[in-house]
């Protein structure tokens, strides 16, 4: 919840003072002072873009989707993974019951290790990240390296963030029970307050314990959670601390599975409540804190910084298919220990100020970023047994000492980043230009380590034209960072290494803001280095290029009716690859994706919301050969809830009924897996 919106007056608590009118201009930083939500209240009007500060859609040079906590709400979100699907130009590549959540934005892999947590990367956990502490989840599509630094893997297809909760001047006490199909109960308890003379300073509470069968049979997925976020907002000085601790356990969850090279039918897909692996488990845990502070010099110049730490570990029983599925649905499964640790230290630091130059405005940013990480890892390999996907066999269990995982790479990245956004004829055309310079320290420590250190350069161009108040007109050249590499062992150019590789993307797109519907389209083309050996040389001459055009509309398009709908078609290609598979699909993106999820208060039942929402993906190569074509997928979803008071309390129940058809498919990236079955969601929430 925002501490102050732009232009509205500070709600306050019964027979308290009333405040004075708090403003925040377009261009505020402050922590709490989050973008208005637009028309319908499912999503904001912007959201924060790192060096370039929180800014309203309407002002950047980029495609975003900023989702709010109403919609996390209605949709009974439990991980950023049911969120970020709203839109067709991000796909999950796991499903609910797995190991954990990736996501594919514009054709390439974001895996859930470099979902940014208030900015800052490396701290949310690599699994799954949790909602109940969550206030929005930002999503960026395009290369985000010059906004934030480099994730921890550089992934190119966009960026996700997601943006804690604040105390609102309302004091908040929510309980809120939950069930999920078959036989999982939990509980949320949401606290918020705020004290002070002018409600300066806030604390937000949450506390959550989920447990039970959940939608794999005979399995168990069991979260416990505590979070804590403390600020204060005075008239120049802002301040937040957020602390989290999750212990979660996962037994039989979702598997995954690659395909044998000799597969060229698609196989038809086991029962989604099944687990093919029986005997898996998985026990994940997170601690983690980071602060910010940001303090105004004057009206003009703002400087920042923000610091976090986190560990995570997990242990997992974590088989593997040698060799693949096969056409009729055998495999021959190895049972492995596989268990990890990580260490992150994440910081960023920066000073933004506004100033003149005869008639044209400028907005200067100077920032700095830090993330050091370090991974131990312990990988044990055990029995293997003949098995199926529609008949398998429980894995032959672990023998031996386990033992603890070892330091296995650390990874220091550190960048600087200047940018200039400059507003000409009354800020109709804004043209921001920037670059970041990004070093890369990796080492490796096994049988043959090799240091790795390099640095690159990602630039910055953008332009916004308002031709008038509520359409822009935006382009932008970017372009994002991945660790370059090693000549591996046995080619000629042994032990050479490469400098960290751009990808490059062109954009055009233009937004409309129709009063209660947004509207955005935008074209782009993105190319992706990629290694490739040729005469026994190893470069990075091989190339990818994806080509898209994106469609989104949302907002309250009637009285009651909210609407989100968005449509995404992916032209990807290997344009310099293998002599065999030049020109092919790239493998695992989609042709073409659809959304569309209306919200609708009924009219008779004073309080009583039903919505619907059809998610389709088209089919997709499974490898580079494109010698697999996986079948397209539709999926429905349907729910209501009722919003009323008990014994004058206010009271929200909720139904969300996912794949209501219970539809069999495989969702495929590098893995497939198998879409969640048909799964009910219950929850009752109660505000004392």
């Amino acid at each position: 919840m925002a501490i102050a919106s732009v232009g509205a007056l500070a709600q306050t608590a019964p027979g308290s003072a009333q405040l004075k009118e708090v403003t925040v201009s377009d261009q505020a930083e402050a922590i709490g002072n989050l973008q208005k939500t637009y028309s319908g209240g499912q999503l904001a009007r912007g959201g924060s873009l790192g060096i370039l500060g929180t800014t309203d859609l309407m002002n950047v040079p980029f495609s975003t989707t900023n989702y709010t906590a109403e919609l996390i709400q209605n949709q009974q979100a439990l991980t950023v993974a049911d969120v970020v699907m709203n839109d067709a130009s991000v796909r999950n590549l796991t499903s609910r019951g797995g190991f954990g959540d990736d996501f594919q934005i514009r054709g390439f892999t974001v895996p859930n290790g470099d979902v940014g947590f208030n900015g800052l990367y490396g701290l949310a956990p690599t699994t799954r990240i949790p909602l109940e502490m969550t206030e929005r989840v930002e999503v960026l599509k395009g290369p985000g390296a010059f906004l934030n630094g480099m994730s921890p893997t550089g992934n190119i297809g966009g960026g996700i963030n997601i943006v804690t909760k604040r105390a609102g001047d309302i004091p908040l006490t929510r309980l809120t029970g939950t069930y999920m199909g078959q036989a999982q109960f939990g509980t949320h308890l949401d606290v918020g307050r705020r004290f002070g003379q002018d409600n300066e300073w806030g604390v937000r509470v949450n506390g959550v314990w989920r447990n039970g069968e959940g939608n794999v049979d005979g399995g168990r997925q069991r979260l416990g959670l505590a979070s804590l976020g403390l600020d204060y907002a005075g008239s120049g000085l802002r301040w937040s601390l957020d602390a989290m601790s999750s212990r979660g356990k996962t037994v039989e969850f979702r598997p995954q599975i690659s395909f044998a090279s000799t597969v060229t039918r698609p196989i038809d897909p086991p029962s989604p409540r099944s687990n093919w692996y029986p005997g898996t488990d998985l026990k994940d845990n997170v601690d983690l804190v980071s602060t910010r502070l940001e303090y105004d010099i004057d009206d003009r110049t703002t400087v920042w910084g923000g610091v976090g730490y986190s560990e995570v570990d997990y242990q997992q029983v974590f088989p593997r298919a040698v060799g693949g599925l096969r056409q009729d649905g055998s495999f021959t499964v190895t049972n492995n220990w596989y268990d990890y640790y990580g260490k992150t230290t994440a910081a960023d630091a920066g000073l933004r100020t506004r100033f003149s130059t005869g008639s044209v405005k400028h907005t200067v940013a100077l920032g700095v970023n830090l993330l050091e990480q370090e991974a131990g890892n312990l990988f044990t390999t055990g029995a293997s047994t003949p098995s199926s996907i529609y008949n398998p066999t429980p894995l032959i269990p672990m023998v031996g000492v386990r033992g603890e995982p070892v330091k296995s790479n650390e990874l220091h990245q550190y960048g600087i980043a200047l940018v200039d956004t400059m507003a000409f004829a009354n800020d109709r055309v804004l043209l921001t230009l920037g670059v970041r310079d990004q070093t890369i320290e990796q080492e490796s420590f096994g049988t043959n380590p090799t240091p790795y250190k390099r640095s690159a350069t990602s630039p910055l161009a953008g332009l916004v034209v308002k031709p008038v108040n509520n359409v822009s007109i935006y382009t932008n050249y970017t372009a994002g960072l991945v660790r370059g590499g090693v000549a591996p062992e046995g080619t000629d150019n042994e032990g050479q290494l490469f400098p960290p590789q751009k990808s490059r993307q062109i954009e055009l797109g233009v937004k409309v803001d129709w009063g209660r519907l947004m509207t955005q389209v935008a074209l782009y083309q993105i190319k992706r280095p990629a290694s490739l050996t040729e005469n026994n040389i190893y470069s990075f001459d091989g190339e990818q290029r994806n080509r898209g055009l994106e469609l989104t509309a949302y907002g309250e398009v009637l009285r009651g009716l909210r609407a989100m709908a968005s449509m995404a078609f992916n032209d990807a290609k290997l344009t310099r690859t293998a002599p065999a598979n030049q020109g092919n699909n790239a493998p695992g993106v989609p042709d073409r994706t659809f959304n569309l999820g209306l919200d609708w208060d009924t009219p008779w039942v004073p309080g009583l919301s039903v919505n619907g929402r059809v998610i389709h993906t088209s089919s997709v190569y499974t490898s580079p050969a494109n010698t697999l074509n996986m079948p397209s997928w539709t999926r429905l979803d349907l729910g209501a809830r009722y919003a009323t008071r008990i014994s004058g309390k206010p009271v929200t129940l909720r139904a969300n009924l996912e794949n209501v058809f219970d539809r069999d498919y495989w969702i495929t990236s590098t893995y497939v897996t198998v879409g969640a079955p048909r799964t009910l969601m219950l929850s009752a929430s109660v505000d004392f």
